[in-house]
């Protein structure tokens, strides 16, 4: 059990008769756990996984720990940047100093292929302006534009519910963005956060994802990401800050129904055990959620399976040397999307190992894994000379047929908010109202709005500096109050709000 004391300082007393069960074990659902623990409510944290994480999680493979696919961050990220402050394990994911994307362009020849994506200390939008000018792979006249298309954007209110039903793609051509900067610039960035190309992403998420990242603030867009498997931060350190605050945390337990009381508690039915709560969170994929959802909890929960999903794909590569001098690269002209290096994270003694992450999937997510060798190293040949006398020693993928929900136009008035008509009952993900595309810094937004929903009822205080962050982050995305699609009547910005996943 909790002592009381939370990470911020603040002391409360813990209430043994104020049950939470949050159900799923996903960012969403840690940070839901957590933020009600701090809190002093007692919590059962339910996980049908052997493990926590959902899909941010490591395996082995032989000598290696494998990331199932790349999840980068950014400095905009403050949920998550919460998160692994709670977890003590942010000195494990660190932040650039300063932007910097190198850009290769496969089609262009060697010696002339990279340009880089890079900011200055300078206040938006100067930060960037250097990098625009000569960034190699658009004309001056392309450039011009997208420093155009780049302050309009700025101008748009993400909120604005008009914004959700348009698609990005329509908006730059509107705009004067050729095809050839539609690729080079928005889509290199847009694929990545939004795992949809411009002319299937709803221009609400995309002018959050830009405004938020490259025009709020000079060091927005900055890069994290884990220098350790993703599974030492998101299961075996937040398995230790679960239990320093005293969750019970069930692994392998899977939900079978969730049920109200006429006396406003809940049971949670697993096998062999019915647990009794206040309060629930559900922490799951959208589909699982509509299937645990009793009657009359949504208005409309079939709205929930019209939320369609994405894929992702990961291609590993391990060679018998180093083929790759920095950490990751972006690609043009070829199918390769971005490289990271993995070396060090796997435990990899001798040569090295590369993971390429691979959005908007869809035309070869189930594609054999000998059709993907063939098709991707020769493309690594292409694009990285060290690597045509290298040996290959592995390969091998990974797939996420659900990777992230589809950001469509017209998805956000699908998206709900935390709260549910049933009282006590929650929902947390980052398929939620959060105003952000599906990202870790999503699902960890969602989990503080389920908390937050749910200590307002319960009458408990809550734990200050976590809300005050997450007011905060909000106001310098948005510039406003929250008024996005989904939210519910009376929600505050908690419901509201990475990089490559």
């Amino acid at each position: 059990m909790t002592d009381g004391t939370r990470p911020d300082g603040d002391r409360t007393a813990a209430a043994p008769g104020r049950h939470a069960v949050v159900v799923g074990g996903g960012l969403a659902g840690l940070t839901s756990a957590l933020a009600l623990a701090d809190a002093g409510v007692r919590v059962t944290l339910l996980e049908s996984r052997p493990r926590l994480g959902g899909l941010a999680f490591s395996f082995r493979r032989g000598d290696l720990t494998v990331d199932n696919g790349q999840h980068v961050y950014l400095r905009c990220c403050t949920a998550y940047r919460w998160f692994l402050d709670r977890i003590e394990g942010a000195a494990l994911a660190p932040l650039q100093d300063r932007l910097d994307v190198p850009v290769l362009d496969a089609a262009r020849p060697e010696g002339r292929r990279l340009g880089r994506l890079r900011r200055d200390p300078l206040p938006v939008p100067l930060h960037l302006g250097r990098s625009l000018a000569t960034y190699p792979h658009l004309s001056l006249a392309e450039r011009a534009r997208v420093g155009r298309a780049a302050l309009a954007l700025k101008a748009l209110d993400p909120t604005d519910p008009a914004l959700d039903s348009q698609d990005f793609g329509s908006w730059l051509a509107a705009h004067g963005q050729s095809p050839r900067a539609v690729e080079a610039l928005w889509d290199l960035v847009g694929v990545a956060t939004l795992n949809a190309v411009a002319s299937d992403a709803s221009l609400g998420l995309a002018a959050m994802v830009f405004k938020t990242g490259l025009l709020s603030d000079p060091g927005a867009a900055d890069i994290g990401w884990a220098r350790v498997p993703l599974g030492e931060l998101h299961d075996r350190l937040a398995r230790r800050a679960l239990d320093s605050a005293g969750v019970r945390t069930e692994v392998r337990t899977r939900v079978t129904s969730v049920s109200p009381h006429e006396n406003g508690r809940w049971s949670v039915q697993v096998p062999g055990e019915t647990l009794e709560a206040d309060t629930v969170v559900l922490a799951v994929p959208q589909r699982e959620a509509y299937e645990l959802l009793p009657p009359g909890a949504l208005d409309a929960p079939e709205r929930l399976l019209d939320i369609g999903t994405a894929p992702i794909l990961n291609v590993h590569v391990v060679y018998d040397r180093k083929v790759l001098g920095r950490p990751f690269v972006a690609a043009l002209g070829t199918p390769v999307q971005w490289v990271f290096d993995r070396t060090d994270a796997s435990g990899l003694k001798q040569g090295q190992y590369l993971a390429l992450s691979q959005s908007v999937a869809q035309d070869e997510i189930d594609a054999p894994v000998a059709e993907l060798r063939e098709r991707y190293l020769p493309e690594l040949r292409r694009l990285l000379p060290r690597s045509r006398g290298a040996e290959v020693k592995d390969f091998f993928v990974t797939r996420e047929r659900t990777a992230t929900f589809a950001p469509t136009p017209g998805v956000g008035r699908l998206r709900p908010g935390a709260r549910t008509k049933a009282p006590g009952l929650y929902l947390a993900g980052a398929w939620t109202a959060t105003g952000w595309p599906a990202t870790m810094e999503s699902a960890v937004r969602s989990g503080v709005g389920a908390a937050d929903a749910a200590l307002r009822a319960l009458g408990r205080p809550r734990p200050s500096r976590l809300f005050a962050l997450k007011e905060t982050a909000h106001r310098t995305a948005t510039g406003d109050t929250p008024r996005g699609p989904g939210r519910q009547p009376g929600e505050t910005g908690a419901a509201q709000r990475g990089g490559i996943r």
